[in-house]
């Protein structure tokens, strides 16, 4: 990481590639859920959000901690729209219209599963139309009056995959990164991790562009610097990538500014990033009022990190 400045102009109201060989062992669960393993080999797990108070599986024997800790969050693109020096913030959100977004992560040590505090953790995506702030003149979102028969469970045609040349991508060849075209960094916020590695960012429910099912982007820095100005060196130890369920992306489907959309939407299984193995590639744990999804949303995940290795992964 180059160095993330802090945001001097924050709003009043601011508060597939397949699975990285390298990466080893996590805990179990989203959100910091402590998991166990009995002599029978069984998991028991209870869950616990950023702000509350969590019990991470105990790794102080290191003969023991290899059974207690399993893979997790997968190692993927960072996709063509990262912008690095971004705003030091946890409310993203902007003037953006959406399904409010409460995003709580965990960020813990692969190995010993302890959390890893006063990380910089990024995430970015794009907003309830497809549109990414930094690249609107080539994004591919797509608004006004949807067809009767869209958005649906199955979309129309065969997706490819991969958005046509210029779109948002995270697929093998549309990864390469590419310069911002604009000054809107909306949607789009670094902040750290406390001592119990959680972190939390306020967003809306990202939309959907062609060739890529709904998802948000993420990276994690370490072993550097927070300074006055931010955020300083260090190594980016993970890219990734956070995915929805069918469910929660149908729902959202009905609600405006969403049900506008006029873009062919990929589900989640003919994604061409996700990799189809649950928490393990980024799915997240999701709370909200089925009936009334408008309210908002909580998503959580725990995300298992080798601190000494480096995951740019901009050109995967």
């Amino acid at each position: 990481m180059t160095g993330i400045q802090r945001d001097h102009q924050q709003p009043a109201h601011e508060p597939k590639h397949k699975k990285d060989l390298t990466r080893r062992k996590v805990v179990v669960a989203g959100a910091g859920a402590a998991v166990a393993v009995g002599a029978a080999g069984t998991l028991a797990a209870s869950g616990a959000f950023a702000g509350e108070t969590s019990t991470t599986a105990s790794a102080s024997s290191s003969s023991t901690a290899s059974e207690a800790c399993y893979k997790l969050t997968s190692e993927t693109t960072e996709g063509p729209y990262y912008i690095d020096a971004d705003k030091i913030r946890q409310d993203i959100t902007e003037d953006k219209e959406g399904i409010p977004l409460t995003l709580r992560l965990k960020v813990i040590d692969s190995e010993t599963c302890k959390p890893i505090a006063d990380a910089a953790v990024d995430i970015w995506h794009c907003d309830a139309l497809g549109i990414y702030s930094g690249y609107e003149a080539s994004s591919t979102g797509g608004g006004g009056t949807p067809p009767t028969d869209a958005p649906s469970g199955t979309p129309s045609g065969t997706p490819t995959g991969e958005p046509p040349s210029g779109a948002p991508s995270g697929g093998t060849g549309g990864g390469v990164h590419q310069d911002p075209t604009d000054d809107e960094r909306y949607l789009r916020g670094t902040w750290k991790t406390d001592k119990h590695g959680q972190v939390t960012f306020r967003t809306v429910f990202p939309g959907w562009y062609q060739g890529r099912c709904v998802h948000i982007h993420t990276k994690v820095h370490v072993n550097g610097e927070w300074t006055d100005a931010g955020y300083e060196g260090g190594n980016t130890c993970h890219t990734g990538q956070f995915f929805f369920d069918e469910e929660s992306v149908l729902a959202s489907a009905e609600v405006e500014p969403y049900s506008t959309s006029t873009t062919t939407r990929t589900t989640l299984t003919e994604d061409t990033i996700y990799d189809q193995s649950g928490t393990t590639g980024g799915l997240l744990k999701l709370k909200y009022n089925k009936k009334h999804i408008a309210r908002g949303v909580v998503g959580s995940i725990t995300m298992g990190v080798d601190p000494d290795a480096t995951n740019d992964n901009t050109t995967m």
